[in-house]
């Protein structure tokens, strides 16, 4: 499914593109700091991705990768997202923030799928592709990442990675079951987030 993942991997770098610009405003960096914490949270995942398959970074070898990212970048800037109120500008980071990670979570999954990987390696490189850019971006800027203390973020993937896994056993694994699960996982995630549910945690 080329073109599906293609599509997945775009809609995944917008999204992260959004919250890596929020996060980097957030913390009063400068446009250079803006630019590496967006690229980082957009295509960081991807790059990490594609180390593990022994395959040349798509985001080095393609065009749309970064023309997505510098276009996001400056739509959410012409938009002044960093303007709204805190409000809004939450929400604004956590839907973009969860789209991301739902789509990535699915580019990492049909990319060990069709590696031939085994179930483990299949939830460890869908898991790897959605919070590694992540992860790397929260480091840069010296925060706990994420994926260890947010609601339900890190599990996201892990659940996508297993429906998918276990629909391609199935053998029912196509564009529309993807899409079910895309938008299932998007709701889960958000859910999670209202109503604050956290993994438990060892006193």
């Amino acid at each position: 499914m080329p073109e599906f993942f293609l599509y997945a991997d775009i809609i995944g770098i917008i999204a992260f593109s959004i919250s890596g610009f929020l996060i980097a405003i957030k913390n009063d960096l400068d446009i250079l700091g803006i630019l590496i914490a967006s690229s980082l949270t957009a295509l960081g995942g991807g790059i990490i991705r594609d180390s593990i398959l022994s395959s040349a970074p798509f985001a080095f070898t393609s065009v749309y990768p970064a023309l997505t990212l510098i276009s996001t970048i400056f739509i959410a800037y012409i938009f002044k997202l960093h303007k709204k109120d805190s409000i809004d500008k939450k929400w604004i980071f956590v839907a973009s923030d969860t789209i991301g990670l739902v789509a990535f979570s699915i580019t990492g999954a049909l990319l060990a799928i069709n590696a031939e990987f085994n179930f483990f390696g299949i939830v460890i490189l869908s898991f790897t592709t959605a919070v590694g850019g992540g992860v790397t971006r929260d480091i840069l800027i010296n925060q706990v990442p994420t994926v260890l203390i947010s609601d339900f973020y890190g599990s996201i993937a892990v659940i996508v990675a297993l429906l998918l896994a276990g629909l391609e056993e199935l053998d029912y694994l196509n564009e529309v079951t993807i899409i079910s699960v895309a938008i299932l996982s998007i709701i889960l995630r958000l859910i999670a987030f209202k109503r604050k549910w956290h993994l438990p945690k060892l006193s």
